[in-house]
């Protein structure tokens, strides 16, 4: 891949402004590969040279965005007089939807027994259900798939295509395996859980200080796994977290 290009795609991928020193950590071994022997001074030099090239290619009319240097670093933006389309984009977007440990619990249910009942549900889940669906209803995240053909012909429930563009999935079939999907659930609430045990020890440990805390930092334990830690999807700018919990009660079987 030429350097070219490779800058491109760092730039375009860099959520902040990029520096040169940071491009030069990440391309240096290929460089190093295509012209053994260059010295660190002048791979800095053909980055610097690469970075201008681009900036001029992305300045003529025909691109709708730039390569800027912004606080000692490059990122790519919109250029201004794209800013009217870009505003009504914007607004079109759906906003972030959070769905609560249960709520994702029966979604899960539904995407890999599907089409199936609320009391089919509530039987896997324990507790029941019938509140939960109301919910991921509303959200448009299941839809209705007809009666089953047994007495008191209960509602039959499947994942809904709303429900496959939150998640970035072509289709149900690519959800992970079962087996998949319960190893990247416990990994992701092993790590919760250490991270908020760790919390608890420093903060247990230390004195009050005025230096602020990096909000930024792993969820504390307890919070439902992002789509991309269940691996349904990483194409979706939607964000799967704990928000409040629905009231619960034990689920009664009752004949269907």
């Amino acid at each position: 891949m030429s350097l070219k290009a490779q800058l491109e795609a760092i730039i375009y991928a860099a959520e902040t402004p990029i520096s040169v020193d940071q491009i030069l950590f990440l391309v240096k071994e290929s460089v190093l590969a295509e012209a053994p022997g260059i010295d660190i001074a002048e791979i800095k030099s053909r980055i610097r040279a690469t970075i201008e090239e681009l900036i001029a290619e992305y300045s003529g009319a025909n691109h709708g965005i730039e390569i800027r240097q912004v606080a000692g670093g490059y990122r790519m933006s919109t250029k201004p007089e794209q800013h009217d389309v870009v505003r009504a984009f914007a607004k079109s977007l759906k906003p972030p939807f959070r769905l609560s440990l249960p709520a994702l619990e029966t979604l899960a249910v539904v995407a890999y027994k599907q089409p199936v009942t609320v009391p089919e549900i509530s039987e896997i889940r324990g507790v029941d259900s019938g509140g939960v669906i109301a919910t991921l209803l509303d959200r448009k995240l299941i839809t209705t798939a007809g009666r089953k053909a047994v007495i008191g012909r209960p509602i039959l429930y499947k994942t809904s295509k709303e429900f496959l563009l939150r998640f970035g999935l072509k289709d149900v079939n690519e959800l992970p395996s079962m087996e998949e999907f319960e190893k990247l659930l416990a990994e992701s609430f092993q790590s919760d859980l250490l991270t908020s045990e760790g919390s608890a020890v420093e903060a247990s440990s230390s004195s009050p200080s005025p230096v602020a805390s990096d909000s930024s930092s792993t969820a504390s334990a307890g919070e439902t796994p992002t789509q991309a830690e269940l691996g349904w999807g990483t194409h979706s700018n939607y964000e799967l977290a704990a928000e409040e919990e629905e009231t619960e009660t034990p689920a009664v079987t009752k004949p269907e």
